[in-house]
């Protein structure tokens, strides 16, 4: 495999329709996870098995594409929420890892990534995503910000006992002034994306188990088929619109970083 392969930018601009479909996608990563392990009865072996299955095939996709795709890339990121989501569960109900224990796990490995990319790439920038290596370690990245924002926002809804509605609100909080920051210009714009990524995860966690979760348990009782659904219909909508509009297509110099 030519890691070096110079391709067009894999990913989209990072827009306001960046972030909408990005938190709706960790929604129904949470809900779907959910729904295929308990309504439907698959178990946590079985989901993760025939998920995990299916990233790798739209991996291989996407590895093959010469330039971003809609629906490809966000198809790819819906299978990597459930799959991130499907990690932590595995590790806290099927082996009794603690979620303290995996937050911190993720956490130094995420770093761990972070570090290695720029010490091979000397950049972390999603706007040089121009070789198969880059893109390697991009999407191994975006896989262990789902994992740890899974851990960090299942620790303060449940482990923490702040429920779901208090923790979207916390997080919702620290994605504002994380946006701040930003327009305020008042820290680098590579470090700005990747925070913002993780907490969009927790938030939209959080979020989902909100609509969907019982009422007696602290949800609206919407239930994961509804939540899920609504959602994916949404998404579903948005990325015919940037397939058509071209909204999303990042029109910076790739070969750059």
């Amino acid at each position: 495999m030519d890691y070096k392969r110079q391709l067009l930018n894999k990913v989209p601009e990072v827009t306001i329709f960046f972030w909408i479909i990005k938190i709706m996608a960790t929604t129904v990563g949470e809900t779907a996870a959910d729904f295929l392990t308990f309504n439907l009865g698959w178990g946590l072996t079985k989901t993760t098995l025939v998920m995990s299955a299916l990233l790798i095939i739209f991996l291989v996709f996407q590895f093959r594409a010469r330039q971003y795709v809609p629906w490809m890339y966000w198809c790819v990121v819906l299978l990597i929420s459930v799959v991130g989501t499907l990690i932590t569960d595995n590790l806290v109900d099927n082996y009794g890892v603690e979620l303290e224990t995996t937050t911190i796990v993720f956490s130094i490995a995420l770093l761990a990534i972070f570090l290695l990319w720029y010490l091979v790439e000397r950049s972390l920038s999603i706007h040089s995503i121009n070789t198969i290596r880059r893109e390697m370690f991009y999407w191994l990245a975006i896989l262990f910000t789902f994992a740890l924002g899974t851990s960090a926002g299942d620790l303060i809804a449940e482990g923490l006992g702040f429920g779901y509605l208090i923790s979207a609100f916390l997080f919702a909080l620290l994605i504002a002034i994380v946006a701040a920051a930003h327009y305020g210009r008042m820290a680098n714009s590579v470090l700005i994306f990747w925070v913002a990524y993780i907490l969009t995860r927790p938030f939209g966690a959080s979020l989902g188990d909100f609509l969907s979760q019982p009422r007696d348990e602290g949800g609206l009782g919407m239930g994961t088929v509804v939540t899920s659904g609504f959602f994916l219909v949404t998404i579903l909508g948005l990325v015919i619109y940037l397939t058509s509009t071209k909204k999303d297509a990042d029109l910076t110099d790739a070969t750059r970083g």
